[in-house]
């Protein structure tokens, strides 16, 4: 009997050609489904937290096949009569563990109506981990290598591909985007709940947009804070944290050029960079207290995209450009923290899996144009690491589908959240994704963080009104970000209060929080 395929909740299966059009097919997950949940308190830092494990496909075109575990946890709805359902949450990598999103999200007003879910992805935590061999640094994280290091720094790549590939086991094809928006609704199937709302960052803006494409009948209101761009999937979206780097040292360079009278690093945009730019020069010769060039690059970078810091930011160029030994060893201190910051941004997890399920280029010539501009243009934030070849340069397994295009067809309009300054994920991806699925989009306006819900006072209003009543913002709105230091422009007369000075405590305090999520 001729047999054709069938798409069943994004599973293949074979129906006969005498099945009638009133006959449903069998659910090829019912048994996932219908599993129970026995929950029961998480245990360590997640005091407020209940959590379960669930067992899911590994293989969703052979759902009889191998199974995994699926962890998730739970914060309850603390005002049951106004109950509207589950509200599903990721906080970005690829690669984040989502048990705790539930407790951080407790403090505001959603957990009074939505029982708030969190979930480790396959691959990572407490679910069925994928493991990845670390393979031995072969080139330094210069912010400005020569020529003759890109080799050093495809080499790397190369063998971090093979030490995953090796000791990955057989999931590592199946750890992508569309299997955790499967798995996703296997979750909502095991909770018995017909739709789910969701609130996803950085990353988990893509895994939000994938889960509606797929399944757009079970999705109802949806939050995409700091997204992705639908278009830069994956490369092009490192290389754009590059430029969103140099735009937030150009906007910082401005502001310091205002302010001539309180830091003298010059007038002007171009003047205050080329003080900068000697500072750089002098480090790469004679490194400060262990600080380099490539460590003030990051700082630099870091720094200019957070505005509270930007006046500890110039402290830090005067203070590294002076000959005062005690002076320098502060600088560098706080240059560090900063650097350091930066580098931590770089990988998380099942970073490289995800992010190879789309093509890359694999001609090695394209990677070393790149970095040759980008050393030039975009060396703060370690910008030249955004353009060299990455693990997926040279990916050694084949994904079994290529990524779906976004498309919203059948749950409501939601709302996208976007930072001016975030590096992580570039201005543009906001408006492009409100653009491509016809959602409203919030832009905080002159803010650098990623991630801005639960720490944006304006932002959290209007989403909690949007996530609790269904009252949409305007089709395009403003918030403001945390402001700049109080320091007044040449000419306008002495601050309302004390003007800010370098402070290592300030840095890390801020730092600390910043936002939920580094990765994109």
């Amino acid at each position: 009997m001729r047999t054709f395929p069938a798409l069943v909740m994004g599973v293949v299966v074979l129906m006969t050609a005498s099945t009638t059009a009133s006959a449903d097919p069998p659910d090829p997950l019912a048994d996932f489904t219908a599993q129970p949940v026995k929950w029961a308190p998480c245990g360590g830092k997640l005091t407020e937290l209940e959590c379960a494990t669930l067992t899911a496909p590994l293989d969703y075109a052979r759902p009889a096949g191998d199974r995994i575990n699926l962890t998730i946890s739970r914060k309850k709805a603390t005002a049951p009569d106004r109950r509207r359902g589950v509200l599903l949450t990721n906080p970005g990598g690829p690669g984040g563990s989502g048990l705790g999103l539930p407790q951080f999200l407790a403090k505001t007003e959603l957990v009074q109506a939505y029982d708030v879910i969190g979930f480790d992805p396959r691959g990572v935590g407490g679910s069925t981990m994928m493991n990845c061999r670390t393979a031995p640094a072969i080139a330094a994280p210069d912010s400005r290598p020569a020529d003759s290091e890109f080799g050093k720094w495809a080499a790397e790549a190369r063998e971090s591909e093979e030490a995953c590939q090796h000791s990955s086991g057989g999931i590592r094809q199946y750890v992508s985007t569309m299997n955790t928006a499967r798995d996703m609704d296997v979750i909502r199937g095991v909770l018995g709940e017909a739709k789910i709302n969701y609130l996803g960052y950085s990353y988990g803006t893509y895994l939000g947009a994938v889960y509606g494409t797929m399944f757009p009948s079970r999705l109802d209101r949806s939050v995409l804070d700091s997204s992705v761009h639908p278009e830069w999937i994956w490369r092009e979206q490192f290389r754009q944290q590059a430029v969103a780097y140099r735009r937030d040292v150009d906007a910082w360079a401005t502001w310091v050029g205002e302010r001539n009278q309180k830091f003298g690093l010059g007038r002007s945009q171009a003047e205050v960079l080329a003080e900068v730019e000697k500072v750089a020069a002098k480090l790469y010769a004679t490194p400060v207290e262990g600080h380099t060039r490539s460590s003030f690059d990051g700082a630099v970078g870091v720094g200019s995209r957070y505005r509270p810091l930007w006046s500890e930011l110039a402290d830090i160029v005067v203070q590294l450009r002076s000959g005062e030994k005690p002076a320098n060893a502060q600088g560098a201190q706080a240059a560090q923290l900063l650097a350091q910051s930066g580098l931590e941004e770089l990988r998380s997890g099942v970073f490289d899996t995800v992010t190879c399920e789309a093509d890359w280029p694999t001609d090695l010539d394209i990677y070393y144009e790149d970095m040759r501009t980008f050393r030039e243009r975009y060396p703060y934030g370690y910008g030249v690491i955004r353009a060299a070849p990455m693990t997926c340069t040279f990916r050694s397994f084949s994904p079994p589908e290529p990524p779906v295009r976004l498309v919203r067809d059948g749950y409501p309009v939601g709302i996208v959240v976007q930072a001016e300054g975030d590096t992580q994920t570039q201005y543009a991806g906001g408006p492009a994704m409100a653009a491509r699925l016809g959602h409203n989009l919030i832009t905080v306006v002159d803010e650098g963080k990623h991630g801005l819900y639960g720490g944006n006072a304006c932002v959290d209003a209007k989403v909690n009104r949007y996530l609790l009543s269904g009252a949409l913002p305007g089709s395009s709105s403003e918030c403001r970000g945390d402001p700049r230091p109080n320091v007044p422009k040449d000419g306008e007369g002495a601050a309302t209060g004390p003007a800010p000075a370098l402070s290592v405590e300030h840095i890390q305090e801020y730092l600390d929080g910043r936002g939920l999520s580094a990765q994109p």
